[in-house]
């Protein structure tokens, strides 16, 4: 039943990972529901908090969740319905249960594009966005997005233009416009697309739900492409969390002049793939997908209008401080400190046999990776060729394995193991 499904996602105490953990040693919610209190003890790292939590059996609220779902036309997707993205469940802490308004697409059936950056953007950086958009959905793709000011809600504006479905990830409940102004955005993806949560209806946007959407953004998507970001943004969270999912990570290039354009611009030092056009950043999909992309010239000279451009800057001076100050998690707490570690020079060094300790805790592309450099330094295009990885999982390999301190990068395209 959909109410235990509610009941079980709502479980205070217990993360994310923790429910999937749960999920993997019952059926359903509703077994787990009538399991005895004795059936959770034998479940690995699950806190007494945790076991309290399932051991309360009031569906009040969980009732009251399903009627404001009911009244509101709210849909509900759970991790064991055939529509469950295959990409999101696989990310190690996907969300067992989602609500949406509109129409949900078939995520694995085409290439999906996350589309994130700064909400305080430039006129050129709201331009390219609209434009990207537009040439992704031209072209074949879904762009996901945050439904932000800026950045965000240009991409959804360009890829509405274009006809193609898109999704907005929300870091509240689907049944709140926020911010306000975007209300005819809103009112479009749910018509033409798909408004898309993990929060129940009428939960508001509390400024620690946003880092914790965006994994959802990143999970959903093939790649993610960040079109104008400073040093502290919350688009460089989905950027790195994508890398840590496997997913590509696109960059558009900008200003170096303009402070809002350095953060995108680290990205493309540290191994993003650069892209001046949506089919850009579609080319890398073209073999998976033979049957639903079609490069198309497209004109550039499509842009932000000036009223657009006037009202993003008007509404992202008046943004309430519960949205507008994004916390980073502590592993990204000093950004542009943690990638500055990346240079050669500074990166520290770690002992080979460290490197045979770590390899059970890296990704299987990251173990790929550290095996091909066991005999010495390689080239870049060695390393791909070898591994049979992409060049943009390669990419986002490494600019993890060199934040871990298990790579450093050298001259010439060249990469070694930190220790030698």
């Amino acid at each position: 039943m959909l109410a235990h499904w509610v009941w079980f996602a709502h479980r205070p105490g217990l993360g994310d990972r923790g429910k999937v953990t749960v999920l993997q040693h019952f059926s359903c919610p509703e077994e787990i529901y009538f399991a005895a209190q004795s059936s959770f003890d034998h479940i690995p790292g699950l806190t007494s908090e945790a076991k309290e939590a399932l051991n309360d059996k009031d569906m009040t609220k969980a009732e009251e969740i399903l009627e404001l779902c009911r009244r509101e036309k709210i849909h509900l997707l759970t991790f064991r319905d055939a529509a469950y993205p295959m990409r999101l469940k696989n990310i190690p802490d996907p969300p067992v249960l989602l609500y949406y308004k509109g129409q949900l697409p078939d995520f694995d059936a085409y290439p999906v594009i996350g589309v994130v950056g700064t909400r305080k953007a430039s006129a050129y950086g709201l331009t390219t966005a609209k434009r990207m958009g537009y040439q992704i959905g031209k072209c074949g793709g879904i762009v996901v997005s945050g439904m932000a000011y800026g950045i965000d809600g240009m991409a959804m504006a360009g890829a509405l233009t274009a006809g193609q479905q898109v999704v907005g990830v929300l870091g509240c409940g689907v049944d709140i416009i926020y911010p306000l102004s975007n209300r005819a955005l809103f009112r479009d993806v749910e018509q033409y697309g798909c408004l898309l949560s993990e929060f129940p209806p009428g939960t508001q946007p509390l400024k620690w739900n946003f880092p914790k959407r965006n994994r959802i953004i990143s999970g959903l998507s093939n790649g993610v492409l960040v079109v104008e970001a400073p040093e502290k943004s919350g688009a460089l969270i989905t950027a790195h969390q994508a890398a840590e999912q496997g997913r590509d990570v696109f960059a558009v290039p900008g200003n170096i002049d303009i402070p809002s354009f350095a953060g995108s611009n680290q990205l493309l030092r540290d191994g993003a793939i650069m892209v001046s056009s949506g089919w850009d950043v579609l080319s890398e999909y073209a073999g998976l997908y033979p049957d639903k992309l079609h490069r198309q010239d497209i004109s550039p000279r499509q842009s932000a209008y000036a009223d657009e451009v006037r009202t993003a800057a008007k509404e992202t001076d008046s943004l309430p401080k519960v949205a507008q100050n994004v916390v980073l998690p502590s592993k990204n707490g000093d950004l542009k400190k943690n990638l500055e570690k990346k240079t050669i020079d500074n990166a520290p060094s770690t002992a080979y046999s460290d490197v045979n300790n770590t390899m059970p805790s890296l990704s299987s592309q990251e173990q790929l990776v550290v095996t091909a450099l066991a005999k010495g330094e390689r080239l870049v295009d060695d390393v791909i060729a070898e591994t049979g990885l992409s060049t943009g999982k390669l990419l986002a390999a490494l600019t993890m394995l060199e934040l871990k301190g298990v790579i450093r990068r050298l001259p010439g395209k060249r990469i070694v193991l930190a220790d030698r």
